[in-house]
Order: structure tokens, then sequence, then C-alpha cells
């Protein structure tokens, strides 16, 4: 039986869809798509080292992201997309170690708070969180997380408006916890079931 074509999205006569690429997909439209993954939920952290031994203390870094995924198991590589002049992907380019942390359907407010627009200082973000220091990173590692993983960048790669930060991981946790995973799915933060 053959197959029918999905009704098309583009305005009659352009050629183009609304917000327009060449490609024949708009932003709407892929986003629309894209809603329909669900995702797990991770806070990838960082530490910026004080840019002088004599002036501050360097600062803790978090950002909320769905985008991450084990890439191989040998070598332990894993894989991170940043959208493009980020914070997070400004310091990864400088700074070689960073962890990341799995978060619980019980650390929504975690997520939220990590993925706010115009928000307050890092500082600020992570002064109530739980969190131990990775060892080997020396970055946040959330407390009462599914799983952590420190890792060390192997590679980055420019892709579209994102870069992908592949890192090596130097160590791996995974505690014992009654918790289930808090995913993404259609613009919100859902636990699995």
């Amino acid at each position: 039986m053959p197959t029918q074509p999905l009704p098309s999205t583009r305005p009659s006569g352009t050629g183009l869809p609304a917000g327009g690429h060449a490609e024949g997909v708009s932003d709407d439209e892929f986003r629309a798509a894209m809603s329909r993954l669900a995702a797990g939920v991770v806070l990838v952290t960082a530490h910026e080292p004080a840019l002088d031994a004599e002036g501050p203390r360097g600062e803790d870094v978090g950002m909320t992201a769905t985008a991450f995924l084990s890439v191989s198991l040998d070598p332990p590589l894993v894989l991170i997309s940043l959208r493009e002049g980020s914070r997070m992907d400004d310091l990864l380019a400088e700074q070689p170690l960073w962890a990341v942390s799995v978060l619980s359907e019980n650390q929504r407010h975690i997520a939220g708070r990590f993925a706010m627009k115009g928000r307050i200082s890092d500082r600020l973000l992570f002064e109530d969180i739980d969190y131990a220091r990775g060892t080997v990173s020396g970055a946040p590692l959330v407390g009462g997380a599914l799983a952590t993983v420190e890792c060390r960048t192997e590679q980055r790669v420019p892709s579209g408006d994102h870069t992908l930060v592949i890192g090596r991981v130097l160590s791996a946790t995974a505690p014992e916890s009654g918790a289930g995973p808090l995913t993404y799915f259609r613009g919100r933060y859902r636990p699995l079931g």
C-alpha cells in the first residue's frame, strides 16, 4: 500500500515554510516534532577557576540539558549539546573538566532553576542545593542524583547553533535510589510514569 504524503504547512506561492529554512521545515514544525521525544534531564556543571590566585575564588557554573547521551563504552565517552556562545559553551572551550548529574523526578526545581532565562548568578543558584565537589573535575555533583559522571573534553564539534562536546568519562557513580528519572516531554518536566 503506498504511503500518503504528510500535509504541507508551506504558505502557497513561496516554496518555503513560514520561518523559512530552504530545507522545508520551519522552526515551529521542528520544535513540535522534537517535543514528542522524551528526554532525560541532567545538570551539566563545571568549575571556572579564579583568574588570579590573589583575587576572588573561582565560580561554579551549571546548566540544565536534555541532549545528553552515551557515545562509547571503550573508551567510555558521553556527548552533551550546548548552545553556541552560551556561558557553558564558552567555559568548556577553556576548561576541559566538567560533570553531569542525572536528575531524579524529585529534582524538578533544580532543572527549572538552572534553565531560567535571565537568571541570577550561578553562585546564588547553587547556594541551597546539596552537592559534593567532584574529586576529578572539581565540579559540583548534585546530591540525590540518579547518577553522576565526571568528564574531560575529548572533542568539540560545531553543529548548527550548538556545539557537541564529547567527553571521556573519568569517574561514574550510580547510588541506589528508589526515585525515577526526571524527563522532559512536550515542553514540560515530568516523572517517567
